[in-house]
């Protein structure tokens, strides 16, 4: 989820002030991968990049188990918003102190106190970059830990600048656990880069449907391209796809197209953006959808909003530590389950439970691979306490997928003997689409409009060339119809299938798509449906996983 995980949920206060998003709330809906979306915070999240980090290996300061003091100066509890879990267990004093500190360059890096039990490990860190910091934000060529053998454990990071201690706050997580008790292992952190606000102005006209490209040559980008497409109920979306001369920059740059009225006021989505879909040939994409009645009002203007380097300093900085798992251990229990869930598909079921004072994960697990666990919202009601938890894929094992729910106050000692149950809501299947073609006829610059039964839904089929590329749009009256996922022709035996223009999010009750077949010089053709999904908002899943104390 990483190269990206993040810069996800929210957008600008003001023109000035630019927030980040966490990501992680929405990720799970999306059906594209490595790309950024926002919502509702400025945290910002950024990946780890750990193949260009040197090799580090030096000997382990062994630091003991005990309760949490100096750190507790610090307030976590704007970073730690989407890891509740973690900001319990400080508050009771739980976790590991380090309060061990490196000076580079002007730079220091404190490691705080580190959390590691059998779900994941999370180490509270801060950066002070002295009278070196240029620019709003930072972000690093590498961050993570090293192992005593110089193997690279990777994981993700979230911070915030504190304008009051003048340092960064942050933490840095993994899905990396300590096999045994104990694990000397290294934190660092090579080559600082500055991050400050970039603004182009672009020439756009959001009442041309045709690809508007815009030289920019400047920080590392080369163009954006920006289309807009018709939306229902009055909606403009806008797709932006930016090419850069540097190829290292959609690793760390958030770029999006910022629409401004007359007084120069920021005019704010109106839906959830997707940003960072990655092009056919690298380039960065993106999707923002707008009141179109909004983007025309006099004295609208536009320009291309992105991060941009300001300064680097180059260097490592590393910690030795030992993780101990001695502050959690006892607040930490597996039970295995296998509870079979006749309801979803590929053979599921609930095999394990891993319950330790930050987080309980629910292990399930598929006879089938890729099998998708088809609900959207997941809690865990927990005696009558409700733990808000979501989906996430285990990379490397097509037969399995997780629940995770941050334990937030929850009483973790008392678990044991409280009834636990699972509850999904919100429904949405994946189909495999049948093989009767949508027949598209007289294709030309004007849109046309057919309307067609497909499995028991009424599909409406948009289809226009444009820029010397077909564009077919489905779109459903019927909102159990989730959508088109994909669409392909047949070339004699084999498939060609269209790009998607738009990312589709799963339940968000808009079903339309897009799909583009380039450099496309026919006048009629057959499509196929790859995929479509249907929703049913209202179905609810519950399982009962534990009865608790009789």
């Amino acid at each position: 989820m990483e190269s990206i995980e993040k810069k996800l949920k929210e957008h600008m206060n003001d023109s000035a002030s630019i927030p980040y998003p966490d990501f992680e709330g929405v990720w799970n809906s999306i059906q594209l991968k490595e790309m950024r979306t926002i919502d509702s915070d400025d945290i910002r999240v950024r990946p780890m990049r750990g193949r260009k980090v040197a090799i580090i290996v030096g000997i382990s300061v062994a630091l003991l188990a005990t309760p949490v003091y100096a750190a507790i100066t610090y307030d976590w509890t704007s970073v730690l918003t989407y890891r509740t879990g973690i900001q319990s267990a400080l508050d009771q004093g739980l976790g590991q102190t380090i309060e061990q500190s490196v000076t580079k360059n002007g730079v220091t890096l404190t490691l705080h106190t580190a959390f590691t039990d059998e779900n994941r490990t999370v180490i509270l860190y801060s950066l002070n970059p002295g009278s070196s910091r240029e620019g709003k934000n930072v972000s690093y060529e590498s961050i993570g830990l090293r192992d005593s053998t110089g193997n690279l454990i990777e994981g993700h990071y979230t911070q915030q600048w504190n304008p009051q201690l003048g340092v960064y706050q942050g933490y840095f997580e993994s899905d990396w656990v300590v096999t045994g008790s104990m694990a000397d292992v290294e934190f660092m952190i090579e080559d600082i880069r500055y991050i400050d606000d970039g603004v182009q102005p672009i020439d756009f006209d959001p009442n041309n449907p045709n690809a508007q490209e815009f030289p920019i040559q400047k920080d590392g980008i080369g163009s954006v391209t920006v289309q807009s497409f018709d939306q229902s109920e009055g909606k403009v979306l806008l797709k932006s796809s930016i090419t850069s001369t540097d190829p290292e920059l959609k690793e760390w740059s958030w770029a999006r197209i910022q629409a401004l009225n007359g007084n120069n006021e920021l005019i704010r989505e109106v839906e959830p953006s997707v940003f960072g879909t990655p092009g056919a040939s690298g380039e960065y994409n993106s999707q923002q959808i707008f009141e179109l009645n909004q983007l025309n009002g006099q004295g609208n203007h536009y320009v291309l909003a992105y991060d941009r380097e300001v300064a680097h300093v180059k260097g490592e900085w590393g910690l030795n530590v030992s993780l101990s798992k001695k502050q959690l251990e006892s607040g930490t229990f597996k039970e295995n389950l296998n509870i079979p869930l006749k309801q979803l598909p590929g053979g599921t079921e609930v095999s394990e439970m891993i319950v330790t004072p930050t987080q309980i994960r629910l292990i399930l697990t598929h006879e089938e691979k890729y099998t998708r666990v088809p609900y959207q919202n997941y809690q865990l009601d927990v005696g009558g306490t409700l733990l808000n938890g979501g989906q996430w894929y285990v990379e490397g094992n097509t037969n399995k997928t997780e629940l995770r729910f941050e334990m937030g106050m929850l009483e973790v000692n008392s678990i044991a003997n409280k009834p636990i149950n699972l509850i999904a809501k919100h429904r949405v299947d994946e189909h495999v689409g049948n093989h009767i073609p949508v027949r598209l006829m007289d294709i030309s610059s004007e849109r046309k409009t057919i309307t067609t039964d497909y499995e028991g839904y009424p599909v409406t089929w948009t289809y226009y060339k444009k820029d010397n590329n077909l564009y077919v749009e489905s779109l459903s009256s019927d909102s159990e119809f989730g959508g088109v996922n994909q669409t392909y022709y047949l070339d004699g035996t084999e498939r060609s299938y269209g790009t998607s223009v738009i990312v589709d999010l799963n339940g968000d009750g808009n079903n339309k798509q897009i799909d583009l077949y380039k450099n496309f010089d026919r006048g009629e053709l057959e499509i196929y449906v790859w995929y479509y999904s249907t929703e049913k908002p209202e179905d609810e899943l519950r399982v009962e996983l534990s009865q608790g104390e009789k």
